[in-house]
């Protein structure tokens, strides 16, 4: 069946708080918190401890930025964040694995704005944080999956099918299902 392993670690036998703690998400559909907009990004560093409001202050408007969101929502940082179009979506900020040994505060920078505009900016940022810490992302876009994974799995019906470098399962496949969706054939 497989494993599910963080740092060496089975995922599904861990505490579920500290998982959290070391692994963000940000779905498809936003999902924010009924707090401002402040608020959601600075949740992270709050509840990791991270409390000085003038760092934190600094905190949201540098992940902010990073995200192409700043002048966007500047003047609306304590206003709901379900007020935001449904272009802008942000996950808390706080760095994955803080406190495990980690210098400095809890800073996780993992904020991002899902449209069209923003794929490109959002693309870099992937690429900046890609040596600090490990990034999945789902996508049904074949483009953006072929730019920026160093390793796509190609599942079907929730079963994997083909596992292997971008450039190998992109110019050749082993499986004829990955082929198939690749060239446009099905899916």
């Amino acid at each position: 069946m497989g494993e599910l392993l963080l740092d060496g670690e089975d995922m599904l036998a861990m505490d579920v708080v500290s998982l959290r703690r070391r692994v963000g998400m940000v779905f498809q559909k936003s999902n924010p918190f009924p707090k401002s907009i402040f608020d959601n990004v600075a949740y992270g560093l709050r509840i990791n401890g991270w409390l000085r409001h003038h760092s934190l202050a600094e905190s949201v408007e540098r992940s902010l930025r990073r995200a192409a969101l700043w002048d966007e929502v500047k003047d609306q940082l304590h206003d709901s964040a379900y007020a935001l179009s449904g272009g802008p979506a942000a996950a808390p900020v706080h760095r994955p694995g803080a406190g495990r040994g980690s210098r400095g505060p809890p800073s996780r920078r993992t904020l991002l704005r899902l449209d069209p505009i923003a794929t490109a900016k959002i693309e870099e940022l992937m690429f900046t944080l890609k040596d600090t810490c490990t990034l999945l992302i789902v996508t049904h876009n074949m483009q953006q999956a072929a730019r920026v994974a160093e390793h796509t799995g190609f599942f079907l019906m929730g079963k994997l099918i083909e596992f292997d470098r971008t450039e190998v399962i992109f110019k050749r496949p082993a499986r004829k299902e990955t082929e198939d969706y690749i060239t446009g054939r099905f899916g």
